[in-house]
């Protein structure tokens, strides 16, 4: 049954960057802290068999803005977003959403299309873009600039190389403005984060947490694309458990506002963790029991968390074991917006199960993965082979 147009839900939908399976306390982690998403597990719906557009960035994301796999979806590796941006032709949900009334703000790391392409933001439904288009330059978390739209904003502070202000935290104040700023309508806010991915570097005082906490490898001298880093385990660590603070402030900003039961809150990760930059995942246990990670089609490069929260309407501390991927997500949120279903794509909705109603559930009936390049193998799986 539709939504009725009062019961249109805000939507917030946020991607962490290499984070794995395994890399959450309610997905199994021991050593790094994530109080505020256990919670948000406890407070909704955990699923356990959701997949990844792609074992990689740009990809990954083209499936989601797409609603189409990779076998469908213009973007099958990560020099796709600036060799081949998003087309004109290439439709993507959140200019379905603004058509239907939402306000959309995206605030974090794009990788489908640069300043003068067709695939930039603002050609592909967003009203406000914050960050950085080139997923190349999201390697540095003290840039010197960042992109709103089409304008470079500098940061004065990180000038000459120096490391004043983390770009994180200037992309969690700008989404938790456009949240403030556009209480009174629907909106989309898609928050695509740069974090934890490689490099690994965090201000003081998160790395003070896990600093001398556990042994470190051999320090990670630095190369052209990452920097040095000393402490790489702590220093991931406290990636993480920032990133969970500050998923905790939009929560919270949520309850401030009164707008936590008329939101939609989703949380999840681009594709399994990664290798570089120092990082340790296996110290970890990053990918969960899963096998391998980043870069593969084997179930740790592409199985990812998956949690949704919407007080009073998904149900509290469920699990579910549905089989879906980020192709899904482009139907869910066009029937949740109550605007007109689009033909020809890859996904399903899945209201029906976030809302309770499994026995209602759409099935899917292929699920495709291909990637063109890094390290990675063209596969195939369908349903009936998750299921034990």
């Amino acid at each position: 049954m539709p939504l009725a147009a009062a019961e249109r839900p805000n939507i917030i939908y946020i991607i962490a960057d290499d984070l794995g399976y395994g890399d959450l306390g309610s997905y199994g982690q021991r050593l790094i802290r994530t109080p505020r998403l256990d919670r948000m597990a406890a407070e909704g719906m955990r699923f356990t068999q959701h997949y990844s557009g792609s074992s990689s960035c740009a990809p990954s994301r083209s499936v989601l803005m797409t609603g189409l796999h990779t076998g469908h979806t213009r973007i099958r590796s990560n020099a796709g977003g600036k060799q081949n941006p998003l087309r004109p032709e290439d439709a993507a949900f959140p200019e379905i959403l603004k058509a239907a009334g939402y306000a959309t703000g995206g605030f974090g790391k794009w990788s489908l299309g640069d300043v003068g392409s067709t695939g930039a933001p603002w050609e592909k439904g967003f009203d406000l873009f914050y960050g950085y288009l080139d997923q190349t330059r999201a390697h540095k978390y003290y840039p010197e600039f960042l992109m709103r739209n089409d304008r470079q904003i500098e940061i004065p502070e990180n000038k000459g190389g120096k490391r004043g202000v983390y770009s994180h935290d200037l992309i969690m104040e700008a989404t938790l403005q456009f949240i403030r700023e556009q209480r009174e309508r629907p909106f989309l806010a898609y928050v695509p984060l740069a974090i934890p991915h490689a490099e690994i570097l965090v201000p003081d005082d998160s790395l003070a947490e896990y600093e001398d906490k556990w042994p470190e490898p051999t320090p990670f001298a630095g190369n052209g694309s990452y920097a040095a880093q000393d402490k790489p385990r702590a220093a991931r660590a406290a990636m993480i458990t920032r990133m969970d603070r500050d998923i905790g402030r939009i929560l919270d900003l949520l309850d401030e506002l009164k707008l936590a039961d008329r939101t939609l809150v989703m949380f999840t990760s681009d594709n399994g963790p990664a290798t570089v930059g120092g990082t340790d995942p296996e110290f970890f246990q990053s990918s969960g029991p899963l096998r391998a990670r980043k870069f593969s089609f084997y179930e740790g490069g592409i199985r990812v968390p998956f949690i949704a929260r919407w007080p009073g309407r998904i149900p509290r501390g469920t699990e579910s074991t549905l089989v879906s991927d980020f192709c899904d997500m482009f139907p869910t949120f066009v029937e949740l917006a109550g605007a007109r279903p689009r033909s020809g794509l890859d996904g399903v909705s899945i209201v029906s199960t976030l809302l309770g109603r499994p026995s209602a559930q759409t099935p899917r009936e292929i699920f495709y993965w291909e990637h063109l390049g890094e390290q990675a193998l063209p596969h195939r799986f369908w349903p009936h082979f998750f299921h034990h």
